[in-house]
């Protein structure tokens, strides 16, 4: 039994060998990617033309995707939380939980997906398709950094844009849950604001904010990096923006519980 295993192992050894080493090696591009992004951040010119452009596509061609699922968000959430308020006789509360819940937790998360799968994938496949095309390459013989011409600007654009976003994905939200509420569960309107505006505090909607930037700044390096480092031609754009999808989708949920592990004992 021992000599029909070995033939197995041992292969299986070598796989997860080769895949430790990749992911350290990865991990150390990473470094060194965000290294040179940090470097040129306050580095001379700064192309205010691309920071708009970036911003335009990031921020304001999202209006309409994020403004629909926030809305979905909030009504359903209220529907569910209702139902579970009746057995106490608590269905006032629904504003407050509503409220709190989008504010710290599911606009700025809800917010940073939906831009992943829009804005992420399209940043990887269309750096990755500089990439095998050698546009990248040509950037640097004309002596242009292309972290400074390409990354940072879609960087930038994201911190900014997405705080900007969680925040319309608040008030639409809020305004689902008001419509859910009042006019299909008969909840009382002024309990429900006077229990939104009593419980609902700044410091919430600001660690939401604040979440919201650094996602944005995940986002906006994960998938530069990926299209970055893309190889192997059209398949391997492909392969880079599902990795990237992936890879930033993931990392921005495990960083939201840092975040909010972090905010409730410094903020609350």
């Amino acid at each position: 039994m021992a000599d029909k295993g070995k033939p197995f192992s041992i292969p299986l050894l070598s796989h997860a060998l080769t895949q430790t080493a990749r992911f350290f090696e990865v991990v150390g591009l990473f470094a060194v990617f965000f290294g040179r992004l940090l470097r040129v951040s306050i580095r001379r010119p700064f192309r205010l033309r691309l920071f708009v452009e970036q911003f335009e596509r990031i921020g304001l061609q999202s209006i309409g995707i994020i403004a629909l699922s926030s809305l979905a968000i909030g009504m359903i959430f209220t529907l569910q939380i209702v139902m579970l308020m009746a057995a106490f006789q608590a269905e006032i509360m629904v504003g407050a939980a509503v409220g709190m819940t989008l504010a710290r937790e599911l606009a700025p998360v809800i917010t940073a997906l939906m831009l992943i799968a829009k804005n992420g994938s399209a940043m990887t496949a269309e750096i990755g398709t500089m990439r095998v095309t050698e546009q990248i390459d040509a950037m640097e013989t004309m002596s242009v950094d292309p972290i400074h011409y390409l990354v940072l600007p879609r960087v930038v654009a994201s911190i900014l844009a997405f705080p900007v976003l969680t925040a319309l994905a608040n008030i639409v939200g809020l305004a689902g849950s008001y419509v859910v509420a009042i006019y299909l569960r008969g909840v009382d309107p002024g309990a429900f604001l006077d229990q939104l505006y009593r419980t609902v505090d700044p410091t919430d909607v600001i660690s939401g904010l604040i979440k919201a930037a650094v996602m944005g700044l995940m986002m906006a390096t994960i998938c530069s990096f990926f299209g970055f480092n893309t190889q192997r031609g059209s398949k391997g754009v492909g392969e880079a923006a599902t990795t990237a999808v992936v890879t930033s989708s993931v990392g921005i949920l495990v960083a939201d519980y840092i975040m909010a592990d972090l905010m409730l004992k410094v903020m609350y």
